[in-house]
């Protein structure tokens, strides 16, 4: 089945990722083995960073605004980051979406903050599986417009597997909990058009190549761009500005593309305003 998602420009979302109140960028798959302390700890030591930095998050919202990029978000990774978040979003106003922590009982909360939308992931799966309640409880408070569901995903290893890491070709399930728990929810056509109806975006990490600049998950790009009914959003991988012309490749122009720790103002070796410049050449 063809993708109902006639988006054809594809463009780049940029991100703020707050980890103990600071901009970082961590490498994902490490975020924390502790699964107990996934929801609280501020410890820098339960995750590898690529990047850290004392300029505060409104300047990089600021940035965003000024380059006239819209749709990008900012990540709570644990707690004490909410004072950071709220700074973002007061100085870009209805220009970032928010994730992390998003519950029905703060969701239009963070909205009144400024969000243009609000990212949930753990909060709507429970025990494995997605929970529909919860689901219908977030658009009930936000709507439907305002909701995007983050679907970041790892492959799980196949039984059949020789047991030295995940399979290269097994599916990929939604993980939660800092990206530590695998759902039973297989990222595939039923799901992308299932949950599709409950929101106006998906944000999808490749979460093995999240943070590690190894190359793109191409398989999963090309699935999102056929079968996702709705915009969508890939992060994960990307090496370098070829990546970019990739996604819009595989995707169709129908998946757009965040970037991490390979951009320079991340400490890495693509140039922001190169990006930047891309984007605009693709969305006149």
């Amino acid at each position: 089945a063809k993708s109902n998602n006639n988006k054809t420009a594809m463009k780049f979302r940029p991100c703020i990722d707050l980890h103990a109140g600071q901009v970082k960028q961590i490498v994902g798959s490490t975020l924390t083995d502790d699964k107990t302390n996934a929801q609280t700890s501020t410890s820098s030591a339960v995750s590898r960073e690529n990047f850290s930095t004392d300029k505060p998050a409104s300047d990089y919202a600021l940035t965003y605004k000024n380059d006239g990029l819209t749709g990008g978000h900012v990540i709570m990774l644990g707690s004490g980051n909410a004072d950071a978040a709220r700074s973002a979003l007061a100085a870009y106003p209805g220009g970032l979406q928010v994730g992390g922590g998003i519950t029905s009982s703060n969701a239009s909360e963070w909205i009144s903050y400024g969000a243009s939308h609000v990212i949930v992931t753990s909060f709507v799966f429970r025990n494995g599986e997605v929970d529909w309640a919860r689901l219908d409880e977030l658009v009930g408070c936000v709507g439907r417009e305002r909701l995007v569901l983050d679907l970041s995903c790892r492959r799980k290893k196949r039984r059949d597997d020789d047991g030295d890491g995940a399979s290269s070709a097994g599916p990929y399930y939604v993980v939660t909990d800092r990206w530590q728990t695998y759902t039973d929810v297989e990222v595939n056509e039923a799901t992308l058009t299932k949950l599709g109806n409950y929101c106006s975006e998906f944000l999808v990490h490749g979460v093995e190549n999240e943070g590690k600049r190894c190359g793109i998950l191409e398989d999963l790009v090309v699935l999102l761009g056929r079968h996702s009914p709705v915009p969508v959003t890939y992060a994960g991988g990307v090496r370098g500005m070829e990546d970019l012309d990739r996604v819009k490749d595989l995707g169709g122009g129908r998946v757009d593309l965040t970037i991490g720790s390979a951009l320079d103002c991340f400490g890495g070796d693509i140039k922001y305003d190169d990006v930047v410049a891309w984007h605009k050449k693709e969305n006149p």
